[in-house]
């Protein structure tokens, strides 16, 4: 990414009437724009009230000037953010006056760009900015502050530091074979490797977590029609978001409702009925029912238990046959037992991929339970300090390094191939520090700091 060395500028408080907008400069004309704006040198780190001049003499607004010199600012340069009355009229007119004077408007993301290309921040706690900006839960606010302070650079880099480590003795083994370092032989790499894998094991584990904060699980409500599936969405989203009716085939389409439990976002999906149908409306809702169960991060597949049911002979069942094998949960969600005494404590099949587990979602008893049953298949344990926000590309980057760790420690055992080891390791170096963004491509970080807002 081409570094500029332009001064910008930008409104930092969003758009519309309020008490106070925000404008803010980052570069090297920063001191001097607002030495002729205000009249006089602002000192670092102190507010000043007066008035702001337009290169024409005429006062724009009054309001309060903080200049904050670089290297010791957010950018890492010099820094002023002008605080004047929320009017679009008077931003627009200061903004015009401070472009007139030579600065540009700056591109989304580009105050975050600067602190990360001077060394301020690293990748992953520019990306927290934009994700505690975008934090719709307290948990997930909480999450952001973390990454933003640098705990999962933390331990990212601790990673890093251990196989940089790891390949150094490799790599030395390697060059000086005089040294009757046989590294092939002895168990001290075999041993080292392990524990870096299960380092990264544990960091991978809580950046999933990060990621349920961030992105949130998609869950589908499936099942035969009148199982209870668009009572169980109203019940769990707190409102009547579903017509509920005792004819079959009420809901032909999906129906999506964006809910939180205990700061983990839910998206979820309520569906058509499942079952053979000849009505070409209905059809298609359930064509598209089968889509989202193939998509879905889990599915609650809700069992009417006044009825019999059997999976040997359920034909839902032997159709979501595939499904399971692809490794994907599901909920078998016992409803009405209001009405028919149906009880048993939630089990959990970690070797099918099956937990089932009895409720009413008429009267509420046992939804509790399905909602605690939600968190920890998110591995999401509210009592626990700490976590850290992560994104869809951190977790690629972590899975790549693992992958590589387990190759290296294939090349070691079972091929005895010392130069492949160390190439292993490095690949697994590389794909950690994409995360940081000590080893990232330009195009990368263009598409990463676009997604800002501006201003930020």
């Amino acid at each position: 990414m081409a570094y500029s060395a332009d001064t910008i500028c930008a409104v930092a408080t969003p758009s519309g009437r309020g008490g106070v907008s925000i404008i803010r400069t980052s570069g090297k004309k920063s001191l001097a724009v607002a030495e002729a704006l205000v009249g006089f040198s602002p000192r670092a780190r102190h507010a000043h009230y007066g008035p702001f001049h337009a290169s024409t003499g005429e006062v724009i607004d009054t309001g309060i000037t903080l200049y904050f010199p670089g290297p010791d600012s957010f950018t890492g340069e010099d820094v002023v953010e002008f605080h004047a009355h929320g009017g679009p009229f008077i931003v627009d007119l200061l903004l015009k006056d401070l472009l007139d004077r030579g600065l540009r408007l700056a591109r989304p993301g580009e105050f975050s760009e600067r602190a990360f290309l001077n060394d301020k921040i690293d990748l992953a706690q520019a990306e927290a900015i934009a994700d505690l900006i975008d934090s719709q839960s307290t948990e997930a606010a909480r999450f952001a502050v973390r990454s933003l302070q640098g705990e999962f650079s933390r331990l990212v880099n601790d990673l890093v530091a251990a196989i940089i480590e790891l390949r150094s003795y490799v790599e030395a083994a390697i060059d000086f074979p005089d040294e009757e370092v046989d590294f092939l032989a002895e168990g001290e790499v075999s041993e080292r490797l392990d524990g870096i894998r299960a380092r990264l094991d544990s960091v991978l584990a809580q950046a999933r977590q990060g990621s349920i904060m961030k992105e949130g699980l998609t869950v589908v409500i499936a099942g035969e029609p009148n199982a209870g599936k668009s009572s169980l969405l109203n019940i769990l989203a707190g409102q009547s978001r579903a017509i509920v009716t005792e004819i079959a085939g009420t809901t032909r389409d999906t129906l999506r409702e964006h809910i939180s439990i205990d700061g983990m976002p839910l998206h979820i999906i309520d569906t058509a009925g499942l079952r053979d149908s000849s009505d070409i409306v209905e059809q298609e809702g359930i064509r598209r029912a089968w889509q989202e169960i193939q998509e879905a991060d889990l599915v609650l597949l809700v069992i009417d238990s006044t009825r019999e049911w059997d999976r040997s002979s359920s034909a839902i069942w032997r159709d979501l046959g595939p499904i399971l094998a692809s490794g994907k949960t599901i909920f078998e969600v016992y409803n009405k037992t209001d009405l028919s005494g149906f009880k048993l404590p939630v089990v959990r099949d970690d070797d099918e991929n099956i937990t089932c587990v009895c409720l009413s979602a008429k009267t509420g008893e046992g939804v509790d339970e399905l909602k605690t049953a939600l968190k920890e298949f998110a591995g999401l344990n509210t009592s626990v300090e700490g976590g850290f926000i992560a994104r869809r590309r951190h977790l690629d980057a972590l899975a790549r390094s693992l992958e590589s760790l387990e190759a290296a420690r294939e090349q070691l055992l079972v091929h005895k191939a010392g130069e492949l080891v160390a190439e292993d390791l490095k690949k697994a170096h590389q794909a950690l520090e994409t995360i940081t963004g000590s080893f990232s491509a330009d195009d990368l970080l263009g598409e990463i700091f676009s997604s800002f807002c501006i201003g930020k």
